[in-house]
């Protein structure tokens, strides 16, 4: 059965990447020795291997391989880490205008929101 990693790189300007291969051993030589000078990493070297997963089915390593590439950054350390209880805490939004963070200053609701009341016939 064939295998396939996810894994997170951590380059030396202290950044992340996030990859997904059959080869790990392999995919990692390639990131250091610089194989592809195309690649984010190649002006990032040296690279730290600081996670891995393994899947048997290419379609989940491909789905997780993008969730993961579209975490912020402390949702990456606390998978490093092996903290994925966190994962829940860093994903609540935490901005002001979020549903579950506004405030009910006005309780009547937006103006726009209102029955138009200009045009009734």
């Amino acid at each position: 059965m064939k295998q396939y990693f996810v894994y997170i790189l951590k380059c030396s300007d202290d950044s992340y990447y996030t990859g997904v291969t059959n080869d790990i051993e392999l995919r990692f030589s390639q990131h250091q020795s610089g194989k592809f000078p195309e690649s984010y990493t190649y002006k990032r070297r040296p690279v730290e291997l600081v996670f891995f997963y393994l899947f048997n089915d290419i379609i989940q390593a491909i789905a997780f391989e993008k969730q993961v590439k579209g975490w912020s950054r402390k949702k990456k350390e606390a998978t490093i880490n092996d903290n994925w209880d966190k994962l829940k805490e860093l994903s609540i939004c935490r901005n002001d205008s979020h549903a579950d963070n506004f405030n009910d200053k006005n309780p009547e609701g937006f103006d726009s929101a209102q029955p138009d009341t200009e045009n009734k016939e």
